[in-house]
């Protein structure tokens, strides 16, 4: 099972769409077990395969800390055919991720995503058309006063895309709200990194928005151009893979954290 993932994983473990990019080049290897499971241990839940614990590319136990988490990795497993697809593996990716790349560095990953409070995608405004500046106004205003009311993180916002520089004080204030668990990090980290938004994760994580209200609002100027131009196809089939890990992500979000999601 490792090798099957060890050219997903490639250096990117933390970079979602490099993942899909590297599972879509992988050689599909044919479904060698009859079920998957989960065993509870004293740190967490491992998974197996016939009974047999599973690991990541780099040999580690494939261990995941509530039985929610466990459950959704089981039914990848289960719900493989003939062969085993990375591509329709969201949970199982981003477990290899969190316990190859997440557990023994999560102050890098955390300083990873609180540099996206620096030019965070809420706080970059289109000056026209009305409709545009409307809709990102009703969709990203509400968690630029989420934040500074509740977390004292008093923002910049620009017009167009020529950097401002953020407060200190509002960048360390949104820092300081983030979660210090590897799980909940990397979820974060992944969120981040498919919306461009810290903001946006960090509301996700406490209850502020839900899933999909998260992910239109990511979507507000892309949305506004296919009203406007119509759909590509292509582009349609990379936001597609890109909402799946982006659920896998929210899901862990609220398996560790079901009173606030």
């Amino acid at each position: 099972m490792r090798e099957l993932f060890e050219e997903v994983a490639g250096k990117s473990l933390l970079d979602p769409e490099e993942l899909v990019r590297r599972a879509a080049r992988t050689p599909k290897r044919n479904r060698f077990y009859a079920r998957a499971g989960a065993v509870e241990g004293k740190d967490g839940f491992a998974i197996t395969l016939d009974d047999k614990p599973i690991r990541t590319p780099s040999g580690r136990q494939m261990v995941v800390p509530v039985r929610a988490i466990a459950d959704a990795i089981v039914a990848e497993w289960d719900a493989q055919q003939e062969f085993i697809d990375p591509l329709t593996m969201p949970m199982t990716r981003f477990a290899n991720s969190v316990v190859d790349a997440v557990v023994d560095r999560v102050d890098a990953v955390t300083e990873d995503v609180a540099k996206y409070f620096q030019s965070d995608l809420l706080f970059y405004r289109a000056g026209h058309p009305e409709g545009l500046v409307a809709r990102e106004a009703a969709h990203w205003d509400p968690l630029l006063f989420w934040a500074a009311d509740a977390l004292g993180a008093h923002f910049i916002l620009a017009e167009g895309i020529v950097h401002v520089q953020q407060p200190e004080s509002a960048i360390a204030a949104a820092r300081a709200a983030l979660p210090s668990d590897p799980w909940s990090i990397a979820a974060l980290h992944v969120i981040t990194t498919l919306t461009g938004s810290a903001l946006l994760a960090l509301a996700l994580l406490r209850g502020v928005v839900d899933p999909d209200q998260a992910w239109a609002a990511a979507h507000v100027d892309e949305d506004w151009n296919i009203a406007k131009w119509g759909v590509d196809e292509e582009v349609a089939a990379k936001r597609a893979a890109r909402l799946a890990d982006f659920r896998a992500a929210a899901g862990i979000l609220k398996s560790l954290n079901p009173v606030l999601g």
